[in-house]
């Protein structure tokens, strides 16, 4: 995530989410959201990520969106969902298949950031 996106921030229930926009689209921190649900931000953003349906979603979202999605990876992803070996962080998923609909910041001040349509999926 370029260091110059300014951040704001959104208030739902009384919680404070953080918010990006960037190239006309918002972002939004599903980190901060799975600070809210039970477990570690991480773990919680890692088992969504394990997830047949949400690969398949990604995909789905990233095919008609992203013109430089590169397909044949995201098929290897979608063959090992289900498998107990299979883990997928989202920087392993951005690195591999060229995803625009996330976006990951390690650091103190970094994050994992989705498109406004899988961070409300990740929400529910």
């Amino acid at each position: 995530m370029p260091k110059n996106i300014p951040k704001e921030t959104i208030k739902v229930k009384d919680k404070e989410i953080s918010l990006i926009t960037t190239n006309e689209n918002d972002y939004i921190s599903i980190t901060d959201i799975a600070k809210y649900k039970l477990g570690y931000p991480k773990d919680v953003i890692k088992n969504w990520l394990r997830n047949r349906n949400t690969i398949e979603f990604l995909g789905i979202w990233e095919s008609l969106y992203n013109p430089n999605f590169k397909g044949v990876e995201f098929d290897l992803f979608r063959k090992k969902t289900g498998l107990n070996s299979f883990v997928l962080t989202p920087k392993k998923w951005i690195e591999n298949t060229n995803a625009i609909g996330i976006i990951s910041k390690s650091g103190c001040y970094g994050g994992t950031y989705a498109h406004k349509d899988f961070a409300f999926k990740f929400a529910n």
